[in-house]
């Protein structure tokens, strides 16, 4: 593996690329990324980056989002089959139904989702400012999309606003039952549980503290408890046990695993750095209008 590291390192010295990487991908590669986090930070960095490529290791969607903040600059995405089924989860038609229905619409977009979609929507939110940004719109309706359990969050939370759900899930966080993590309590007592918003209601129901994947690793690190049990994907044990390796994180069961993000691995980074692809490349029609979305997030996340 230190040879392949090796490699890679020298790929990007010569191709002046830049490595992002986010929580969930394999903890090797989140050892050998330039930046690693959730998928606000990841989008700030990439608008932000001076590198002429940027190799994006996470699901689709994040590729194309780097794209459509960077149009100039060339994006790799080392597995272009590694496609976050939730992102699928809305089509245009119900959006364009929603619009005809509700006067006063904000189209809400989780950042999980394709570019065609958030070429349609207001402003994209991700779940650690999903909050603020629905609090601080002027619109009464929102219709928040894709996730349904990201949306019910924020509409128990925001309740002055007409939230309407979509039937979108991820199928990672909705694997977790309220039995599964009442089990791992019974197995670990004295540990505090720590939910992504994701997540189905009865998990949120009985969390002591819910939090996008950033604000878990932070409220870990911070908390005063030393154990822990963790109700997203398992991936974020590498920066938990790196940002407090004095404390316990146990999960709850085996469908935990995105295997999406489990495709990026050290060899398609080293393969697609060598053969300048696969590129994602977001066409000009789509991306102006995506942009919008993603610049107000950036703007009113702040």
């Amino acid at each position: 593996m230190e040879k392949l590291v090796g490699e890679i390192k020298e790929l990007c010295k010569e191709k002046d690329a830049v490595i992002l990487a986010h929580y969930y991908v394999d903890g090797a590669l989140q050892e050998i990324a330039d930046y690693v986090g959730d998928s606000y930070y990841l989008a700030k960095v990439a608008k932000k980056n001076t590198h002429k490529t940027i190799v994006f290791c996470g699901v689709t969607f994040m590729g194309e989002s780097a794209s459509i903040l960077n149009p100039d600059k060339t994006v790799l995405v080392p597995a272009m089959d590694a496609v976050c089924p939730m992102a699928l989860m809305v089509d245009p038609d119900t959006i364009a139904q929603m619009r005809a229905k509700y006067d006063d619409l904000a189209v809400v977009c989780y950042i999980n989702s394709m570019a065609d979609i958030k070429a349609l929507s207001d402003v994209c939110v991700t779940s650690s400012n999903a909050l603020k940004i629905v609090k601080s719109l002027p619109n009464k309706n929102i219709f928040f999309i894709p996730d349904g359990n990201l949306g019910r969050f924020v509409k128990e939370t925001v309740t002055d606003k007409n939230v309407i759900l979509n039937p979108g899930y991820c199928h990672v966080h909705t694997s977790i039952t309220a039995e599964m993590v009442e089990k791992a309590l019974e197995e670990h007592p004295d540990s505090e549980i720590l939910v992504h918003p994701e997540c189905k209601q009865d998990v949120c129901d009985i969390a002591d503290y819910i939090g996008s994947t950033k604000e878990i690793i932070e409220h870990a690190r911070d908390s005063k408890y030393k154990s822990f049990i963790i109700c997203t994907e398992t991936g974020v044990l590498h920066e938990l046990q790196k940002v407090a390796p004095d404390k316990e994180f146990y999960f709850v069961g085996a469908k935990q695993v995105c295997p999406n993000m489990k495709k990026l691995t050290l060899e398609k980074v080293r393969d697609c750095l060598l053969n300048n692809g696969p590129v994602t490349k977001v066409p000009d029609e789509v991306r102006e209008k995506a942009l919008k979305p993603l610049d107000r997030m950036l703007e009113l996340a702040m």
